[in-house]
């Protein structure tokens, strides 16, 4: 077989091996997004990666994604990504980033540092995963103890300096992912039964796979704060 042809029949091979997976993750059907909508969005593709490697925990732990909750001023707040445990409610902000990563839980703005000496500042993920959270909170009734924040990052970077405080938040690449929330799954209590969590779950899915006009209302509402 000719060198080219055979590189065509592995493209072809490795093409319908990755839409394989995807469908057998259920993230087209949690988020609502075919698989070319996906893999063309940098965004997107991150969540899909980050929800693959959690389904890997089990059928157990309840997973939503690109729910759009709604606060008390009558915008949305948008959520990569929920996992709702006996052990407590997960949240992820996902960034698919690549190159050198700075951050410190105290600062506003973190640094992407990338090749030729190119720098970007990026607003903390912490401080928007913890909005996130508030929403959430307040929505649920629950208490602060019940929620864990967890930042991801793509493979593609390096978390150069970073500097965590609070111990129920975490930043970590997505490589040990699957590792660090098992891990902590281990020796966290549970404190939400199989009917809390089915019922949190429930509640949360009426505000995931929202329509046109919602995605395009919270957009806008980014633009004017922006």
């Amino acid at each position: 077989m000719q060198p080219l042809l055979l590189l065509v029949v592995l493209f072809i091979v490795v093409g319908i091996h990755a839409k394989k997976q995807y469908k057998n993750s259920g993230y087209q059907d949690a988020s609502g997004h075919n698989y070319y909508e996906t893999m063309t969005d940098p965004g997107r593709k991150g969540e899909y990666l980050t929800f693959r490697c959690l389904k890997g925990l089990g059928e157990e732990h309840k997973l939503l994604t690109n729910v759009y909750l709604p606060k008390e001023d009558g915008t949305t707040t948008e959520i990569d990504l929920i996992m709702v445990s006996a052990t407590g409610i997960y949240v992820f902000e996902s960034k698919n980033y690549s190159g050198w990563i700075f951050g410190d839980e105290k600062s506003k703005f973190w640094t992407q540092s990338l090749k030729g000496g190119k720098k970007f500042r990026f607003y903390n993920p912490i401080w928007q995963n913890k909005k996130h959270i508030s929403v959430l909170q307040k929505h649920l009734g629950l208490g602060s103890e019940v929620f864990r924040s967890y930042i991801i990052f793509s493979e593609r970077c390096e978390l150069k300096k970073m500097f965590v405080h609070s111990p129920e938040v975490k930043v970590m690449n997505r490589n040990v992912l699957f590792r660090e929330v098992a891990d902590d799954m281990t020796y966290l209590p549970e404190i939400l039964s199989i009917w809390e969590i089915n019922q949190i779950h429930t509640e949360l899915s009426k505000y995931a796979l929202a329509d046109a006009a919602t995605k395009q209302a919270h957009v806008d509402a980014m633009k004017w704060r922006n």
